[in-house]
């Protein structure tokens, strides 16, 4: 190539300018400007190295227990939840921090000498089991839930790769049995399983779990309408009642008329919700929701109730009691005969089946099934807990049906029911469904419907109130608390047929008569007889002083005054009746 094809040397140091200016500008150190760009590009490396080694850091300085948390899965560790609460903010269930045991079996050096410590340290570890779950080929695998401070401080002192703890959320309940089967129980997930913990799962907090939201998460507690100091006492008296008449078990409530409030609901036997295996006793259910039973006598309550809001009878009417009632091959007794007519007040206060089963025959037998059904005691009640059951009602449903379901055979329904209908007779004659929840007399009325007149619900009042004063209810009058109440007493069915000697009885009781605020409900099953009971085992002598002994410790809880020598019922509650007509 000649030189002559190149360009020449003066253009291109006139294009080499050109660039210079055009890139560092005019009069520019490009010295400097060099150095300050290397300077530059050093701190630029220096902050993307820096935020590598932070990372780095921050990675190792993250408990392995953390990271756990997030491959482990969202069902591996139990979850939070609110703690639940009585109507005065004390606490019936609540949530704690405790450590759980678990490995990664890729991690194992040497499985044989870990099983070997760690069963050392937790005995009660299946060896077997335990080298199964640690030889496996999983990334985690759970070795024990909550496990102490004591054992995982021991465990840690083992110093074995591949073992590790996560915290988690245990439910733990103060009260223990106290409040069981209204509270139910969790399982080892925290997921509720029975009670207002499986309600609480319902409305929402399970969906919450399986997104994640709810772990460790501030949440609201739930109040409920039990007053612990209630239910301590209604439990009390019960346990009492069962060992002193060596009955089967004992169960009770106790509800606020005027809200459909339970302010406190004990079954028992119970069982201690911190120790979950206790619960599968088939002997330890609620029997205020899951049982159904036939009430006995205390249906009289509505049966009398039924045809005075009829209009067909007035308290002053009377019925035939001076002989059985022949009903095919069936004869109708009296315990107590009287062998003559009977007013409603008489028949209600001796306790009349035949009395009852003629007042129900008056009404025939749509009006009656009408009624009751009215009353919510065909179908099965619905409350905030889930456990709940269907009542048993006759198929076929004939007058001979309508005779002892009027006296309280034949129909069986789980007793918080029948107290629903029992609170309509007397609070004015408002249905209001019952709830755990806390709820106003305003919010009440809303859901309330009107099942009889109020003039009715003012009669009820006073048979109930003459039944404590003169009648079969005497032994449940506590002093200065103004009592009206009515026993029931009914033969268990064995082997499709009635047992005489095994009985359930029970007391509906209601404070003050005059102005029903709170029903009492105390229920045995399979009471005996005592001497100091003269060898009866029926309510009167059972259930109604139990009764007693609970309204005498719980009426100064719940506000009450006492008020001595007040009239008797018929000056006080039926004078009322009669001057508002």
């Amino acid at each position: 190539m000649t030189s002559a094809a190149l360009p020449p040397k003066s253009a291109q140091n006139r294009w080499q300018r050109l660039c210079s200016r055009l890139l560092y500008g005019k009069d520019v150190d490009r010295t400097l400007k060099t150095k300050a760009r290397l300077g530059l590009a050093i701190v630029g490396f220096a902050v993307i190295y820096g935020v590598i080694a932070a990372r780095l850091v921050g990675f190792a300085v993250v408990s392995e227990e953390h990271t756990q948390r997030h491959t482990v899965g969202q069902d591996a560790v139990a979850t939070a939840r609110p703690d639940i609460l009585d109507r005065n903010g004390e606490i019936l269930a609540t949530d704690i921090k405790a450590p759980s045991l678990y490995a990664e079996p890729r991690k194992i050096i040497d499985v044989e000498d870990a099983v070997e410590q760690l069963t050392a340290t937790l005995p009660d570890l299946d060896a077997k089991e335990l080298r199964e779950r640690l030889s496996s080929k999983r990334g985690f695998v759970w070795l024990r839930r909550e496990i102490t401070p004591v054992q995982q401080k021991e465990i840690h002192r083992l110093g074995i790769p591949g073992i590790g703890f996560l915290p988690e959320n245990r439910r733990v309940y103060p009260n223990g049995p106290t409040v069981s089967h209204v509270i139910g129980l969790v399982n080892i997930d925290n997921q509720g399983i029975a009670g207002m913990e499986k309600w609480l799962d319902g409305q929402g907090l399970a969906a919450l779990h399986m997104a994640g939201l709810a772990t460790d998460r501030l949440q609201q507690p739930v109040n409920l309408a039990l007053d612990l100091r209630v239910q301590f006492a209604l439990r009390d008296e019960l346990v009492k009642a069962r060992e002193k008449f060596k009955a089967l078990a004992a169960s009770g409530v106790v509800l606020n008329v005027n809200t459909g409030e339970i302010v406190a609901l004990v079954s028992e036997p119970d069982y201690d919700p911190n120790n979950p295996r206790e619960a599968n006793d088939p002997t330890r259910i609620n029997r205020m929701t899951t049982g159904v039973y036939e009430m006995g006598s205390t249906f009289k309550i509505l049966t009398v109730a039924m045809g005075l809001d009829s209009g067909k009878m007035t308290l002053a009417s009377t019925f035939d009691a001076s002989h059985p009632l022949q009903y095919g091959r069936f004869a109708i007794h009296d315990y107590e005969p009287m062998h003559r007519a009977l007013s409603i007040p008489e028949i209600f206060k001796y306790s009349s089946n035949i009395g009852a089963a003629r007042i129900a025959l008056a009404m025939g037998v749509p009006a009656h099934k009408a009624f009751l059904k009215k009353i919510g005691q065909l179908d099965r009640l619905r409350t905030e807990l889930p456990e709940s059951a269907e009542p048993i009602v006759p198929k076929n449903w004939g007058e001979l049906n309508t005779v002892t379901i009027a006296f309280g055979h034949g129909l069986s329904v789980a007793p918080l029911q029948a107290v629903m209908g029992a609170a309509a007779m007397i609070n004015g004659g408002l249905l209001i469904p019952p709830t755990f929840l806390k709820r106003s007399r305003e919010d009440a009325l809303q859901l309330a419907k009107q099942v009889i007149k109020p003039e009715t619900s003012r009669e009820m009042r006073y048979l109930m109130r003459l039944n404590a004063e003169q009648g079969t209810g005497t032994k449940a009058n506590v002093p200065g608390y103004y009592v009206g109440g009515k026993t029931g007493t009914a033969e268990k069915v064995i082997n499709g047929h009635y047992a005489k000697k095994r009985l359930l009885t029970d007391f509906i009781g209601i404070l003050p008569a005059d102005q029903p605020k709170y029903l009492v409900l105390i229920m045995l099953d399979e009471p005996k007889p005592l001497p100091e009971t003269h060898g009866f085992a029926t309510a009167g002598w059972n259930s109604a002083p139990t009764a007693a002994k609970l309204i005498e410790r719980i009426a100064p809880l719940l506000d009450i005054e006492p008020r001595f020598d007040l009239p008797t019922a018929d000056q006080l509650i039926l004078a009322k009746a009669t001057a508002s007509r």
